[in-house]
Formats: C-alpha cells, sequence, structure tokens
C-alpha cells in the first residue's frame, strides 16, 4: 500500500509513525518549509520532517503545491493508494485530490461538521463543549467540507489545556486513521455527507484572541485560559503591565464575595489573586509577568504591589 503523507506540526507526527509501525509504504512526505526559529532566526525543521528524515523517507516542501506543478508531478508518478494529510497548511488542489486511487484522506480534530476551520481544538475548549474528537473524511475542494468517514469522540475534563487536549487527540486520530484506511481497503465504511446547515468555524488564533474580558461570566474567563493555552495566552493589563494569565479557578460560592467591579481585585492571599468578574470572582493561580518566567500569582504578589482596589483591564489596539 503506498502512501503520500502530508502533515507538519506535531500534532500530525503519531499518524505518520502509526502508518510507519503498520507497515505501510511511505512513499514521500510532504510538509511546510523549514522557518526560522529562536533568537538566532536558524531555519527549523517542522516535527513531521524529523519524523521523516529518522526514517529515511524522502522530505518535499513547496511553498505552494498549487504554483509548484513539479510537486503535483511528483506525485503523479508515484500514483500512490492514499493521500493522508493531517494538518498539513496547504488546501489541495483537484489536480491533487484526483490522484490517489482510493482517494484523499484527512484527519480532522473536531466532529465534524462542528469546527471547521484551523484551530478546532482551542475553540472546542474555549466554547466550552463538553466533548470533541476527531473525524477522518475525504477531502474535497472546500475547506474541510468533504464526506465523513470515521468519528471517535472523547470528554473534555474541565480543567483540561488546549496543549492537553491536543496531546490526546493526536494519538487518538493516528488510531482511526488506520482504522479508516483499513475500512476503506475491505470496503466496510459508508462515507456520510456533512450537513452544512449544522457546520460551525474555527478560526487561526492570533495574539489578540486571549485579551480577557472581565465583563464575561467567571466560566467563560476560565474557558478562554484554558483554550488559548500554551498559545496565544490569555492576558490582561495591571497597572499597565501586560500579564499572562496561565491558570485559574472559580471562586467556590462559599467564598465571602462582596459586590465589585469587573476586573478589580478583592483579595490577595496563598490562594491567589482574587478577582471579580460579571457573575462572581475567579482566583488567578498562575501568570507569567511581562518580564518574567511563569510563577505563582502567590509568588508574584510577594514582589509586586497587588492592593485590593486594582482593576484587571483591557487594551484594545
Amino acid at each position: 500500500m503506498d502512501i503520500v503523507f502530508m502533515g507538519t506540526p506535531e500534532f500530525s507526527v503519531p499518524t505518520l509513525e502509526r502508518l510507519i509501525e503498520k507497515g505501510y509504504n511511505i512513499k514521500c512526505v510532504i510538509t511546510q518549509p523549514d522557518k526560522p526559529k529562536g533568537r538566532g532566526k536558524k531555519l527549523a525543521y517542522s516535527p513531521v520532517k524529523q519524523k521523516a528524515m529518522e526514517h529515511n523517507i524522502e522530505v518535499l516542501q513547496p511553498h505552494s503545491l498549487r504554483k509548484e506543478t513539479e510537486y503535483v508531478d511528483k506525485i503523479k508518478n508515484i500514483a500512490p493508494d492514499f493521500i493522508v494529510v493531517v494538518a498539513f497548511g496547504q488546501i489541495l488542489t483537484k489536480s491533487i485530490l484526483s490522484i490517489p486511487k482510493y482517494g484523499c484522506i484527512n484527519v480532522h480534530a473536531s466532529l465534524l461538521p462542528k469546527l471547521r476551520g484551523a484551530a478546532p481544538i482551542n475553540w472546542s475548549i474555549i466554547n466550552g463543549d463538553e466533548a470533541t474528537g476527531v473525524t477522518t473524511m475525504f477531502m474535497d475542494e472546500g475547506i474541510d467540507t468533504g464526506d465523513m468517514l470515521l468519528k471517535k469522540e472523547i470528554k473534555i475534563d474541565p480543567d483540561e489545556t488546549a496543549e492537553e487536549l491536543h496531546d490526546r487527540l493526536k494519538v487518538l486520530g493516528a488510531d482511526l486513521l488506520i482504522d479508516t484506511i483499513e475500512g476503506i481497503t475491505k470496503n466496510t465504511i459508508v462515507r456520510t455527507p456533512q450537513v452544512d446547515s449544522k457546520y460551525s468555524y474555527a478560526p487561526m488564533l492570533d495574539k489578540n484572541t486571549g485579551q480577557i474580558d472581565w465583563n464575561n461570566p467567571s466560566a467563560q474567563i476560565k474557558n478562554l485560559v484554558r483554550g488559548t493555552n500554551p498559545w496565544p495566552a490569555a492576558y490582561s493589563f495591571l497597572n499597565e503591565e501586560k500579564i499572562k494569565i496561565c491558570k485559574v479557578e472559580i471562586e467556590s460560592e462559599e467564598s465571602n464575595i462582596k459586590q465589585g467591579i469587573s476586573g478589580q481585585v478583592w483579595k490577595v492571599d496563598k490562594e491567589g489573586i482574587h478577582v471579580y468578574t460579571s457573575d462572581n470572582s475567579i482566583i488567578i493561580k498562575e501568570l507569567q509577568p511581562q518580564s518574567g518566567n511563569k510563577i505563582s500569582a502567590y509568588s508574584y504578589t510577594l514582589g509586586h504591589e497587588v492592593k485590593e482596589g486594582v482593576i484587571f483591564h483591557r487594551k484594545d489596539n
């Protein structure tokens, strides 16, 4: 069984590993070009490229499959049974989608048609979903619009971060892809068209996505903190300093919470920094100062004056 694998980030790696373990013939790996990284701006390989090189698999790195037609010709010459796509980062044209014998199969980190788009893991948490999962599908020319093949659902832990959920889903997706390939070749899977009226979208995150609006309810703020962890990170401003908010807890109903302004600090203790929200209060447990590493909120208050009554606030660009 000949396969061309397309993927770039860490999420893609377990699927490539499982294909190799199962003995599939990975004819080549296609990944995004190397990018400058770190202070020295040295070119860094993608996680998928690193894994492919460990197994002596040919690596192709087009800037644009749409424009660089020599790569399309290369895939045609390979004539793969499958093209497997996991978070590759480029949209495939019809000329590529029509090449493989069985089709182009994508592993997507949501229960389609819910959360099509670039950041389904983050938005499942930000939106407060109780469950999510992975879906395999035949690819078409749309963005995550192809016919569905298999799904696997998991519960989201109330304190789970996007990073933690990502690490669970990447393994789940790898296993589901193997089941999908075996089901397609044995003709035991029925493809199911997506109902467009039921779709929702998960747009790409940017640095402003994590800015906290303290006029929101406590649960919504906690979801934002979890869903943007580790990147781009939730943040707010205190005394003009931008502070990343890394971990929070919702104040218990038994706490003696007074009425106050949203974003206002009403108590500072060993638990952390207690801040009013629109409906209650949250406790900031961990944070990262503008210049410094992540520390407990209590440790931060030992070295910085955080008085009761000061207000965390937004700063709109």
